[in-house]
C-alpha cells in the first residue's frame, strides 16, 4: 500500500511538473520590420497583405502594429536610413486559401513575384503539394504566400 501511495504521489508530481513546464514554454509574440517609409510600408501590409492594424502604445508616428494571430503581431517601425538588400531565405510567410487568387491581387497591384528558384511570375509547387510565391515588400523584405492548410 505504501508503494502504491508513493507511486501515485510521484505520478501526480510528474504530471504537475509537466503541466508547469508546458505553461512556461515560450510562444511567438511579434516580428519587427525596420523600414524607411512608415506610410508606404503600412499601406503595403494593409492593402496587399490585408492585415488589420491594432493599437500601438508609443503613438509617436514611428510605429504601425498589425495582428497576425491571437497573440502574434507584426511591428513596422520607421527610421531605417536606406534600403538594404535582403535574401529570400529570411522571409515572413502567410497562408491563403488560394495562391492563384492571391497572384491576381499581386498582378492588379503590379507587384512582381517569383518562385523559390527565382523564376519570374511563377509559383513553386512543393513536394507536399503546397503552392508558394515570393515577392518583396517596399523595403525589400521577402514575403512568401502559400496555400498550406496548417
Amino acid at each position: 500500500m505504501k508503494r502504491l501511495i508513493a507511486f501515485a504521489t510521484l505520478l501526480i508530481f510528474c504530471l504537475l511538473t509537466k503541466q508547469t513546464h508546458a505553461q512556461s514554454k515560450p510562444r511567438f509574440n511579434h516580428l519587427t520590420v525596420y523600414v524607411t517609409d512608415l506610410a508606404r510600408a503600412s499601406k503595403f501590409y494593409t492593402d496587399v497583405m490585408m492585415l488589420d492594424t491594432i493599437p500601438e502604445p508609443f503613438q509617436d508616428g514611428r510605429h504601425t502594429w498589425f495582428k497576425l494571430t491571437e497573440h502574434g503581431h507584426l511591428h513596422i517601425i520607421s527610421g531605417n536610413k536606406k534600403d538594404q538588400p535582403h535574401i529570400k531565405d529570411t522571409h515572413i510567410c502567410f497562408s491563403v486559401p488560394s495562391v492563384e487568387d492571391f497572384i491576381k491581387k499581386l498582378n492588379a497591384e503590379k507587384i512582381p513575384f517569383e518562385s523559390w528558384k527565382g523564376e519570374k511570375q511563377q509559383f513553386t509547387l512543393r513536394v507536399d503539394g503546397v503552392k508558394q510565391v515570393y515577392f518583396q515588400d517596399p523595403d525589400g523584405f521577402w514575403v512568401e504566400v502559400n496555400d498550406a492548410k496548417d
